[in-house]
Order: C-alpha cells, then structure tokens, then sequence
C-alpha cells in the first residue's frame, strides 16, 4: 500500500483535534468523562443501528432506537462509581434506572407502531447492548479504580482518569504505528475484511505500542515492575482493538458502507474511531479486575 501524504496529513489534524478533546474529557474531572463517553455512547449507537438497518434491509422506528439507546445508557450509569454523585445523589441506580425505565416504555410504544420489528433485526439492534453500552459501562467502572505506590517512595498517587486514559493511549499508539508501518513496509494482508490491514503494520503497532508504554511508564514516571503489567495492558488493548476494527469492517460490508458516518474527516464516524475501543475495554477490564487489585 503506498503511502499518501494527504491522507496522512489530514488524519493527522484531525487526530489532533480528537487528542484535544479526549484529553479534556479525560482530564478535567468526572463530569467531563462522563460527558465525553456519554457522546461516545449515544453516537456509536445511533451509526451502529443505522449499520443494522442497512443490513437488514428495514427501518427501526425511532422510538425503538431511541428505547435501545436509553437501555443502554441505563445499563452504563448503573457503572458509575462513587465518584459520580451531586451532594449524595449517585448516578447509579438513579440516572440508570431513569433511563431504563424510560427506554422500556418507548420500545413498548414502538411495538405498537406500523413499523414491523423482525426478530433478527430486533436481536442484531439489542446486540448494541453488549457491544456498546456494557463496553463503555466498564471504561466508566475503570474511573477511579487505579491508586499507585510510586516505586522506591511511600507516597500514593490516585489518578482516577488512569485506566482509561492508558487504553486510550495504547490504541492511539498501536493504530498509529500500524498505519505508518504498514503504509511503508506492509505486504502481507491480514484480512479480505479489511483489505488496507497489513500483518506488518498490526504485529508492530501492537510491539511498539507495549514498547511506549513500558518505557513511559519505567522510566518517565518510575511504576517500578508495575510497568510490565501495563504493558501488559496495552497487549490485550492493541489485540483486541484490532479485533473490534476488524468486526466493525465487517458490519460495514454487510452494509455497504465505506464509513460508519463522517463527522471526523480522514476517520470517518463514531464507530469507525472507537471500534478498537469498544472490544478493547471490557479485555481490559478482565485484566485489571482479576490482576490488578
């Protein structure tokens, strides 16, 4: 695959313009995070059923999409953590049961519409229960879940954006590296799925990406051996994030769309820029609960 500046250059900006916003999501406080993946929620669903209706030829009546939606928004407050809470409101088993029970009703309303819901598409919408919803469920449960002994100090650092920021940090490294790798030494193709997909650029996104965060996490910031579990985690992200970019291809072929939707240029929609996300989260959610007490 040759390499194109102009592509390069405008995935370049535009992953600039993400980087900014991700991190000011991340960052700032937990409402910020909250509202960030809140949107990462609602978009990724609203292309996902789109893709859906694509496929199977149908049209969802918007009461059912927005019923699914809620459910699922529903199902990702009931993660959040203690952090989230205004004077002793938490979001959890509050917002989440709002939500739910909202979304019931508007599928129930929806059953009773012209639109005929077949069981087959009915079960590939709902699939976006687990795909997205219980995906960015876990990256919120991951908020607030890392508390670190610097290496050779007593001091204990509480980094509640942790987790969350090293997933996101690991993906943007694997496909960065994949991409320009692949770009410029890439011959073998990893998948008819994805025909761009070399076996190159994955192997060494995935190399350089556990690399990055290794030697960031030892040397810059001094974790000590807990940098070799870190690295760790960016592995499994960097895998499985590939894995979810290849599933997302294949929903789009299914589909017969290039792109998911087109709110970021040179990435495409929200799909096409968290679906590495989406598989990638609840891997490492695995590996921190059972690993990282």
């Amino acid at each position: 695959m040759a390499f194109n500046w102009q592509t390069f250059k405008t995935r370049t900006l535009t992953a600039a313009v993400f980087v900014v916003v991700m991190l000011a999501g991340l960052l700032i406080n937990q409402w910020t995070f909250l509202i960030l993946f809140s949107v990462i929620h609602f978009g990724c669903w609203w292309e996902y059923l789109k893709l859906v209706e694509n496929i199977h030829q149908t049209r969802f009546h918007k009461y059912f999409k927005l019923g699914l939606m809620l459910i699922g928004y529903g199902l990702m407050t009931w993660s959040c953590r203690s952090e989230f809470q205004i004077t002793g409101y938490e979001l959890q088993g509050n917002l989440s049961l709002l939500a739910s029970t909202a979304g019931f009703v508007l599928l129930a309303i929806a059953i009773f519409q012209k639109n005929k819901i077949r069981l087959k598409s009915f079960g590939s919408g709902s699939f976006g229960l687990l795909y997205i919803s219980l995906s960015m469920g876990l990256m919120t449960e991951l908020f607030g879940k890392a508390i670190i002994r610097l290496h050779d100090t007593s001091l204990i650092m509480t980094t509640p954006y942790f987790y969350p920021a090293l997933i996101i940090a690991s993906l943007w490294v694997d496909d960065t590296m994949a991409y320009i790798i692949g770009s410029l030494i890439g011959k073998t193709q990893m998948s008819k799925i994805s025909p761009k997909k070399t076996w190159e650029g994955t192997i060494a996104g995935v190399i350089l990406s556990a690399v990055v965060i290794f030697l960031l996490s030892y040397y810059a910031f001094h974790f000590g051996i807990i940098s070799y579990a870190l690295a760790t985690i960016a592995i499994i992200a960097s895998i499985m994030g590939t894995v979810g970019d290849l599933f997302e291809s294949k929903l789009k072929r299914m589909a017969n769309v290039k792109d998911s939707g087109h709110i970021m240029p040179g990435h495409g929609g929200f799909l096409d820029r968290f679906d590495s996300l989406l598989l990638a989260t609840p891997f490492v959610w695995l590996y921190v609960y059972f690993f990282m007490k």
